[in-house]
């Protein structure tokens, strides 16, 4: 949910103001402290306010209150499932989304035949897998297994893995196997080997969160998202890393890596998920982005990803970071498979309500020269590493016919708004920042959660309401921008597009565009309207389907 690539933007917004009488007390003894003038006084300094003493005296008896309204409340216990009365919408003033569901149409399938050497197998495309089994020229269990084999081989060096779900996978194999024989195909993901990021509950496993406080919790329910890919045919063979409660890619059980170059991690907080996607050692995975977890990793690891519209993917059953910016999507080899994974998990389920029911008509025949493509002219003039990449990704769009429309993205104070992931997130995991047992999270530094949740604790309630409000604004002129365009590009990280679109909820797909002079995968972002996962897919793939860098992978002498 949180990549190592945001960690200074945290930084900023969880140094906010402190206010000790608001109830940052964790000590019982603090509990008991009588609220004075001189106290209340040093807490408004920090807090940049100037009511006088006799303003400040005649709060006392309120302040007092509600630091006992604060106690009470304390002791109601929140699972961390339990969401907020308040449900963030990021719909703009005056828009609406196509109405009608029309058939998912992905591209025509091409004739598939099992490669020479075995190995090859591992880099075949979910389209071209799912062709394999509905051939009838591979079985499930077969592949299944392959594929489990892969990933206990390489596990050791890429600490992709926290759970192997063997038992459940060859079940499930052996039932999809059936199927297909009996004529009852369900689809392109029927008998297709996948990953969860261990953020997603499934039951008789454990869900980690990736975390030392939380290792050992098994929660006895399959998150919506893994209920989905069941119905669909798919085969769950692991729980994959992500860094500990969805930052970076330290876990409690070391750091992923990027198959790329093993001295480095996989970025995060989807580590687990991209690092195996690119080893070839899955198919496809299931990630989570909050302000970066999808993109970062993709790009480390040099995979390609869907972070849907906020309210697109049920989030039952998954950690909850920041109930107003988590998204859930798929890590896949190329954009149309991240299409077919999508079509299987969007759409209301009757547990998260914030999810809507909008349709989802991708079709890869789409006319996309009726599609009007923006990109960040300021951003992309900037001097930045991955800038000759990036040029020429836009120099292949002009090729391929786009004229290419210069935008700008909103003039507010976006990395300030980050706030809103410190406090959300501060709230998620209050129980272990009072309790200590943060203290047992393996990174500590300040750029980690615990200085974060416990530095948020002392964010007024007020400011982050301000901070919503200018949100409201950020949205409505959001707006204005993708009025004037369907799609539009933006250096992955060389802009603050990351942090906006993660605010106002918007699509996009990240896809390899290259490699650096140390010959690691770059990537570049396209961003869509509103639900507009349909066009920007398309597109994209128009894109993807020019290049060759996705069909390229590390070395496996791993």
């Amino acid at each position: 949910m949180i990549s190592k690539q945001t960690k200074r933007i945290l930084t900023l917004a969880s140094s906010g103001a402190l206010i000790f009488v608001s109830g940052a007390f964790f000590g019982k003894q603090a509990q008991m402290d009588k609220i004075t003038v001189p106290l209340v006084q040093s807490a408004q300094k920090l807090l940049g306010l100037n009511f006088t003493n006799s303003q400040l005296d005649t709060a006392l008896f309120e302040l007092t209150d509600l630091r006992n309204s604060y106690a009470r409340l304390r002791e109601v216990k929140l699972e961390n499932s339990v969401p907020l009365a308040l449900l963030f919408n990021p719909i703009p003033v005056g828009f609406s989304f196509e109405r009608k569901k029309e058939e998912f149409k992905p591209s025509a399938g091409k004739k598939v035949e099992l490669p020479a050497n075995k190995e090859d197998l591992a880099f075949y495309s979910v389209r071209e897998l799912a062709e394999l089994l509905r051939t009838k020229k591979i079985t499930s269990v077969e592949l299944t297994q392959f594929y489990l084999e892969r990933l206990k081989k390489y596990n050791s060096k890429l600490l992709c893995v926290t759970s192997f779900t063997e038992e459940l996978a060859m079940q499930q194999a052996r039932q999809a196997d059936a199927e297909i024989k009996a004529g009852k195909y369900k689809g392109l993901l029927h008998g297709i080997p996948y990953g969860v990021k261990d953020l997603l509950s499934t039951k008789g496993y454990k869900t980690t969160w990736g975390s030392v406080t939380y290792k050992d919790q098994v929660i006895d329910e399959d998150a919506t998202v893994v209920v989905k890919l069941r119905e669909a045919g798919a085969v769950l063979v692991a729980k994959l890393t992500l860094g500990e409660l969805a930052m970076g890619d330290v876990w409690y059980g070391g750091k992923t890596r990027t198959p790329w170059d093993l001295t480095r991690g996989s970025s995060g907080s989807s580590a687990g998920s991209a690092s195996a996607v690119a080893a070839g050692l899955l198919p496809f995975a299931i990630g989570t982005e909050t302000l970066g977890s999808i993109v970062s990793p993709s790009t480390a690891c040099g995979t390609t990803g869907l972070r849907p519209t906020y309210g697109r993917v049920s989030r039952h059953g998954a950690m909850a970071l920041s109930w107003s910016m988590d998204k859930i999507g798929p890590i896949a080899r190329t954009v149309e498979d991240c299409a077919i994974v999508f079509n299987a998990i969007y759409g209301p389920d009757g547990k998260d309500q914030s999810v809507y029911d909008a349709p989802f008509n991708y079709d890869a025949k789409l006319n996309l020269k009726k599609l009007k493509i923006g990109y960040l002219k300021t951003d992309f003039e900037r001097n930045y590493p991955t800038k000759p990449q990036d040029q020429a990704t836009l120099e292949a769009l002009r090729k391929a016919g786009h004229e290419l429309i210069p935008i700008e993205l909103p003039k507010l104070p976006v990395n300030d708004l980050v706030m809103t992931i410190s406090v959300e997130g501060a709230a998620a995991f209050d129980e272990i920042t009072r309790n200590g047992k943060v203290d047992l999270m393996v990174n500590q530094d300040r750029n980690a959660w615990p200085n974060t949740f416990r530095s948020a604790r002392f964010i007024p309630a007020v400011e982050y309401i301000q901070a919503q409000r200018v949100r409201y604004l950020l949205i409505q002129e959001m707006q204005k921008v993708m009025q004037q365009v369907d799609v539009y590009v933006s250096p992955s990280f060389a802009s603050s597009n990351l942090v906006v679109t993660n605010l106002t909820g918007h699509p996009c797909v990240v896809v390899p565009n290259g490699f650096n002079n140390r010959n690691l995968p770059t990537t570049i972002t396209f961003i869509g309207k509103l639900f507009g996962e349909a066009e920007l897919l398309a597109f994209v793939k128009e894109y993807q389907d020019g290049t060759d860098f996705h069909k390229k992978h590390p070395s496996l002498s791993l």
